[in-house]
């Protein structure tokens, strides 16, 4: 994750906001400006953390998650919709003038042989204003041993938390959107896409490094990824 954001920045447009497609019914448009089909926006995403402990401890860490998700989630508004779900308000995003502040249901859900999984489920009394999203994460453990370590020291071990996403968004233009050319208004969404979980991702994977670190007494790793 080469992007360096700040802790508040999100993806925002730089012009004047648009309507949301909230705001685009049938008494302010008729049906030459209505909305048309959605376009589904699709990546995947592969990186990785290092933990400076064996697997078993940070194991525990990531299953006690509400004691750490929502500290670790900021700034993002979050709130516990159930014992092992989330609901994220990202921030707002887009581009040509049109903005969308996705919230979306996240589950974790409880590891199975050491791998963690992370599905959107509905938030309870929430409607998404013309856009779905489909949030496919999965978190493996991988225990092994630090180059830059003493032998036998407390910290010789390390688990590397090596995780993929598969996310897709369907948003449901409006057609002063949909009058630009397909490939741009494709090519325009991915980019912005890669961008928001980027940022995002990079940002957690910092804080629940230094929260780890932190409420263990570890040093953090350095960036390098070199590990055994």
């Amino acid at each position: 994750m080469q992007s360096q954001p700040t802790d508040h920045q999100f993806i925002q447009t730089a012009h004047t906001r648009l309507p949301h497609l909230s705001d685009l019914n049938s008494t302010s448009l008729d049906a030459t400006q209505g909305v048309t089909e959605p376009t589904q926006f699709c990546s995947h995403f592969v990186d990785s953390m290092d933990m400076y402990a064996d697997l078993p401890t940070v194991s525990s860490y990531l299953d006690a998650h509400s004691d750490w998700f929502h500290r670790c989630a900021h700034p993002m508004q979050v709130d516990s919709i159930g014992r092992n779900s989330y609901a994220l308000i990202i921030g707002s995003f887009g581009a040509f003038g049109y903005e969308v502040e996705p919230k979306v249901g996240l589950d974790l859900l409880p590891q199975d042989d050491g791998v963690y999984r992370i599905e959107t489920v509905p938030v309870p009394g929430y409607s998404t204003a013309g856009y779905e999203v489909d949030f496919r994460a999965a978190l493996e453990l991988v225990e092994g041993t630090h180059p830059a370590t003493q032998t036998g020291s407390a910290s010789a071990k390390m688990t590397q938390v090596q995780w993929q996403l598969d996310l897709t968004v369907t948003i449901q233009f409006p057609r002063f959107i949909q009058a630009l050319p397909e490939p741009i208004i494709q090519r325009t969404g991915d980019r912005v896409l890669r961008q928001v979980v980027r940022q995002v991702s990079r940002r957690l994977t910092q804080r629940v490094q230094e929260d780890f670190h932190a409420s263990h007494g570890l040093s953090m790793p350095k960036r390098s990824r070199k590990w055994l």
